[in-house]
């Protein structure tokens, strides 16, 4: 393994050593007024701690549905943010988070909060501590990969389905539904500690 493959490999092994929690969660859409419509929490061993539809304050755009297949029906009697948001939190607080594109699943989590008024007392400190608790499993993937982006002059992301394809990760489930995409992070990291498709 190159450099990059063998420290790749030693961090993605010790997130599976540290039983790290894994989280998706599927939204409304991509901008700032984007909320949450669904999440999931597993563990490394791969036990679901949280999945379950969200009622976000404003209605779900049909261009959200056609990706994740979650429509307003569905969520009518969803709890809402405010409802699971301690919860949440406190399933994370221990060890923080990984995901798939972590900042964007830690801006949402903040957003949705914001948009349902569940933030605290102190709110700016809930949002730099769930902005400090994560670790992406995508910029993690993309230096395993290798593949050198010259513009970014970065390494070149890959979807998360694109890498569970490259590693042999068999999808279970819904791809671009939050516990499906949970189980793929979970194989795309553990292939990455076992040093990459055999």
């Amino acid at each position: 393994m190159n450099n990059g493959k063998t420290i790749s490999a030693a961090t993605a092994k010790q997130w599976l050593q540290d039983n790290r929690l894994i989280l998706d969660t599927e939204t409304t859409g991509l901008d700032s007024t984007a909320e949450i419509v669904e999440i999931a929490i597993i563990n490394c061993q791969g036990e679901v701690l949280l999945n379950t539809l969200v009622r976000p304050v404003h209605d779900i755009p049909p261009e959200a549905t056609a990706i994740h297949g979650i429509n307003n029906e569905m969520v009518a009697d969803a709890p809402g943010w405010k409802d699971i948001h301690n919860k949440v939190i406190s399933l994370l607080r221990p060890t923080g988070f990984i995901a798939y594109n972590s900042d964007f699943d830690a801006r949402l989590m903040v957003q949705t909060a914001d948009i349902s008024h569940a933030l605290h007392e102190d709110p700016v400190a809930e949002v730099l501590e769930l902005n400090a608790m994560h670790d992406c499993a995508m910029l993690l993937y993309a230096e395993f990969y290798g593949q050198w982006n010259e513009q970014r002059g970065s390494y070149r992301w890959q979807r998360l389905t694109t890498a569970a394809e490259q590693q042999g990760v068999k999808v279970e489930g819904q791809p671009h539904r939050a516990l499906a995409d949970c189980l793929l992070t979970l194989g795309v990291i553990k292939a990455i500690a076992a040093g990459g498709a055999k």
